[in-house]
Parts: structure tokens; C-alpha cells; sequence
């Protein structure tokens, strides 16, 4: 997510500078066309104003459902912040030796519980992460590009790795063998609950509190994964893909013979400037299909906040801040504590 103030132009420029760069050249294409005598390549004004208008209120419905999505995305991971540290100040503090264990063994519990849950962050946002056909993020050059100067955690760590440093070996290769590694997770600190209220390490209201903390942590994993799995709908979408397109590819058509009408007027007052006023077409149009490509893509690639794009929710940057506070609930030294995830460029990750 985005911690400057707002984006500079320049930004905006380099995001979609090879876009621009074919705009200004059909542009200009069309514009010595036109130029040379062929005056049949011209459009009236009024309907091609009507497709711009039509489009831009697609687009316009396209990028308010995106930012609903960003929105939601970033209410749910807020909610997994307060469940996670409620889920670690509870069971420090209800999970209590009943004379059966001495304290070392207790901490060891806390720490289970605490890390397993380390554990369950790291499966959730490499799920998140993953990859899906109707995503657009790796389809764009500067996109990619922009990956390579950022880092996204989960595209250098695997997921592996990670985990392994959370659970013990015989965990490890039960959550590794299912498909949805973060349901394993959540399983296994159930049945853990459960071991405890066994041995009265857990009186039956602290169990229940905790049950109802991991019923919470699924139906919030839910919502994330409903958000991932089930995208801005394809119709929506492709229609105001191809829309844009189909104004873009008119626009240069309607507004040359415009320019060129506009100079024709102006032969009597500015005679000099009158047969050169045909060339303003080729920056106007420029601009005008740079802004509505523009809004077109930043409604595509903020249909799914996950991605790893500027505008997405922080997943990684969240986690590690939960993760930063966990430890320090159970009071590990600051030497074992995970650096903060860097921000690059004023962008969280």
C-alpha cells in the first residue's frame, strides 16, 4: 500500500509510459494521414462524444467495485490484527499450570500456540499471493518491472522455508501434505485446546473463549479467500477493456477532422498558426486516451487487492507487524525478533 502522500506524475508517466508512447504515435500516424489529402478517414464528433461518455461511466462502475474490493480486503486483514493479538494475550494469560506441569513446560505451550499461529499468518498470505488466470499483474511489462524493485516476500521466501522455522518437524509434514495449508494450521491448534482442557491446563470458559478466537480466524481466512478466489466479474470486466479500446482506436478519427475544421476557422484572424492547428490533435488525443486507459488499469489492478501491486493491502507488512508483537507478548529477546518488512519507495508490502 501507498505511504507517500499521492503519486507524483512522474509516476503515473513511467507506470504507463509505453501506452502513452502508442497513443501519440496512431495519433500522429493519422494525423499526417489525414494531412496528406486522405480526409475520408474523419468521424462525426457527436457520436464518438457519446461512446467517451458511455465508457466513462464503465469505467467508472469498474473502478468504485475495485476500491470496494481494496476496502474489504483491508477491513478483513485489520480484523485478523485484533484477533491475533487477543489470541495472544489469552493464551498467556488462560492457558495456566493446574500443578500438573512446572513453568518451563507452560512457556513451551504458549510458545506452541503463539508460533502455530506465526504459522497460520505465513500460509494465509502466501495463499494470497498465489497466482490466478484472471490476474494482471505479471501481464504488464512495468508491472514486472516494478516487482524486481520491490521484493514482494512471498515471491523471494517459499513457503517452505517459512513455516519451517514456526513448527516443529512432525507438524511441518502434515500442514505440507494438505492443499489448504492455513485450515491444517487451524486444525492443529484446536486439537491442541482441546489436549489442554484434557489435562486442566484450561478451564472450560478459557476453552470456549479460545474456540470462539479460531472460529473467528476461519471465518476471516473465509472472507480472504472469497475476495481471492472469486474475481471482479468477467463481464464487467471485459467490457470495459474492450470499450476503452474501441475509443481510444476512434477518438483520433472524430478529433483530427475537429482540429482541422477548428484551424479552417481560424484562417481569417491567425493566418500563420491556422495551417499548423491540425497538429494540436496529436498531443490532445494522446491525452485523452492516456486518461482513459489509465483509469481502465487501475481499476484492473485493483480488483484484487493481493496481488503485490502499490495500492494493495500490506499482507506481508501486516503479518510481520502481528508477528513483531506476538514474540514480544511472550517476551523473546529483541535478537530474536523478525526485522519489519522494508518499505520501498514509499510502498508497503
Amino acid at each position: 500500500m501507498l505511504t507517500k502522500p499521492r503519486y507524483s506524475p512522474w509516476d503515473m508517466l513511467m507506470w504507463t509510459r509505453r501506452e502513452l508512447m502508442f497513443f501519440a504515435v496512431y495519433a500522429a500516424i493519422l494525423t499526417v494521414a489525414f494531412a496528406s489529402g486522405l480526409t475520408f478517414l474523419r468521424l462525426p464528433w457527436a457520436p464518438v462524444g457519446v461512446v467517451g461518455t458511455a465508457v466513462a461511466f464503465i469505467v467508472g462502475f469498474q473502478n468504485n467495485a475495485a476500491y470496494g474490493r481494496i476496502w474489504e480486503a483491508r477491513k478483513i486483514w485489520g480484523g485478523i490484527v485484533n484477533t491475533s493479538r487477543t489470541w495472544g494475550q489469552q493464551v498467556i494469560d488462560m492457558v495456566h499450570t493446574g500443578g500438573t506441569i512446572d513453568d518451563d513446560q507452560l512457556r513451551r505451550e504458549h510458545t506452541a500456540l503463539v508460533h502455530r499461529h506465526v504459522a497460520w499468518m505465513v500460509a494465509l498470505r502466501h495463499a494470497m499471493r498465489a497466482e490466478r488466470p484472471w490476474e494482471e499483474f505479471d501481464k504488464h511489462g512495468t508491472n514486472r518491472e516494478w516487482a524486481r524493485e520491490i521484493h514482494i516476500p512471498e515471491r523471494i521466501h517459499d513457503l517452505e522455508d517459512e513455516l519451517f522455522d514456526c513448527l516443529p518437524e512432525d507438524e511441518w509434514d502434515d500442514v505440507m501434505a494438505r492443499k489448504n495449508k492455513a485450515v491444517a494450521i487451524l486444525n492443529m491448534q484446536s486439537r491442541h485446546l482441546t489436549r489442554l482442557k484434557d489435562k486442566g491446563l484450561l478451564w472450560e470458559f478459557a476453552y470456549l473463549e479460545l474456540q470462539g478466537l479460531l472460529r473467528e480466524m476461519f471465518t476471516l481466512q473465509g472472507k480472504s479467500e472469497r475476495i481471492k478466489n472469486f474475481p471482479y466479474p468477467r463481464q464487467y470486466a471485459t467490457l470495459s477493456y474492450q470499450f476503452v479500446r474501441i475509443f481510444i482506436v476512434l477518438l483520433p478519427f472524430a478529433a483530427i477532422a475537429e482540429f482541422a475544421s477548428l484551424g479552417e476557422a481560424l484562417q481569417a484572424s491567425w493566418p500563420t498558426m491556422a495551417p499548423h492547428f491540425i497538429w494540436a490533435a496529436i498531443p490532445f488525443c494522446a491525452l485523452i486516451s492516456w486518461v482513459f486507459h489509465t483509469m481502465e488499469r487501475i481499476g484492473r489492478v485493483g480488483e484484487n487487492p493481493f496481488e503485490g501491486s502499490a495500492n494493495d493491502v500490506p499482507i506481508s507488512t501486516i503479518a510481520r507487524g502481528i508477528e513483531i508483537d506476538l514474540r514480544q507478548m511472550l517476551g523473546e529477546p529483541e535478537s530474536h525478533l523478525p526485522s519489519p518488512v522494508p518499505t520501498s519507495y514509499g510502498v508497503q508490502m
